[in-house]
């Protein structure tokens, strides 16, 4: 298993070999969650900025390439202002692919070439494995009501 060490291990090699140029000011990185269609996010906490890795990704089957990408990623976004102390770039973070630019820029494009077929062949299964309670839940369908449909 990958430990709270090995990410932030590998949070520090990623960030001084990718981003030296980005200023690092109150900025850590824990595992949290365990989400299907979620890898990591960023946020703004009481103790700085917060980046959270995918707790499931703890598990050696997730190629270390997958987390790579995903903390270089959650990078970027504080590069480009979100949840960070740095100017605000754009008015949205994915706005015109400017995230998948930049990561091709700083060389994950192998990593983002293996992202979508990885997801579709490989993570549904590990995330049923790993999740089976969440996995096996029927999905709710929701029905707008005639009344809604009527009186528009």
């Amino acid at each position: 298993m990958r430990d709270d060490i090995w990410l932030q291990t590998r949070f520090d090699q990623i960030w001084s070999l990718f981003f030296p140029e980005v200023e690092k000011k109150n900025v850590y990185i824990r595992w949290k969650g365990k989400w299907k269609n979620k890898f990591g996010h960023i946020r703004t906490t009481k103790k700085g900025s917060e980046i959270v890795i995918n707790k499931l990704f703890k598990d050696l089957r997730v190629p270390e390439d997958i987390i790579k990408l995903t903390i270089a990623h959650e990078i970027v976004h504080y590069m480009h202002g979100f949840h960070s102390h740095l100017p605000k770039l754009y008015s949205h973070p994915h706005k015109g692919g400017v995230v998948d630019k930049v990561l091709i820029q700083k060389g994950f494009a192998y990593a983002l070439k293996q992202e979508k077929p990885w997801y579709k062949n490989e993570w549904l299964q590990l995330y049923r494995e790993l999740c089976p309670e969440k996995a096996a839940r029927p999905r709710i369908i929701r029905r707008r009501s005639m009344w809604s449909v009527l009186f528009k």
